[in-house]
């Protein structure tokens, strides 16, 4: 199951602000930060209660931003994300009810994966994209150079998240295997709930730029 548009999307910006959101309050705040910054795409994770009102409001009120639903960990979360308008959606693990899910309802949909087992079964379903987790604590670029290599041929692409920060990023986005990468660092929480719309519009434009450096 591959959606190209969606994805072309994902390569192009390159990084995804993964966000835990506690309060609608905050949404159109923190989604206009991203616009002003030139990042216009968000994974808004279920761990929060407001993760589902908070993508049907950035729908609804700022359209031009990509967003997806993050930790999602069953079958009645992904068709929340779907009902709220979720472009994508995104999994720690690989839950083989989640997947055929996505497949049944046509969500781009890319799951957890972090050994040569996973990515197999995840070609099983006829998924390429795949994220990553946990990247650093898995064994970071190493490890991903090791378990793109047999499959590279195959189209399979990785979203590294866990541990991707601002000083590493460029190193896993100049590898093949990256079509992008997530991370909590764009936006963090305590940025979020303390309303830093500056700080976090900097992080943006820093990562465009950084972005553009290496893509250019």
């Amino acid at each position: 199951m591959n959606s190209p548009q969606i994805y072309d999307k994902i390569h192009t910006l390159a990084v995804i602000p993964i966000l835990s959101i506690d309060s609608l309050d905050s949404v159109l705040p923190l989604a206009d930060a991203l616009i002003k910054g030139r990042l216009p795409i968000a994974e808004v994770t279920f761990r929060t209660s407001a993760a589902a009102e908070a993508i049907s409001l950035l729908n609804k009120e700022r359209p031009d931003i990509i967003v997806g639903a993050g930790t999602v960990l069953n079958v009645e979360d992904l068709r929340k994300a779907k009902d709220c308008g979720a472009q994508f959606a995104v999994s720690p693990g690989l839950n083989p009810d989640v997947v055929k899910e996505a497949i049944k309802i046509e969500m781009p949909f890319f799951p957890g994966v972090m050994t040569p087992s996973d990515i197999d079964r995840a070609l099983g379903f006829g998924l390429t994209l795949l994220k990553f987790f946990p990247a650093e604590a898995a064994g970071g670029i190493t490890m991903l150079k090791s378990i793109y290599a047999p499959y590279k041929h195959l189209g399979v692409k990785f979203v590294p998240t866990g541990g991707i920060n601002a000083a590493n990023m460029r190193d896993y986005l100049k590898l093949d295997a990256v079509l992008a990468v997530g991370g909590s660092w764009v936006a963090t929480r305590a940025d979020i709930s303390g309303g830093n719309w500056p700080n976090i519009a900097n992080n943006c434009l820093e990562i465009r730029e950084t972005v553009k450096s290496i893509r250019s």
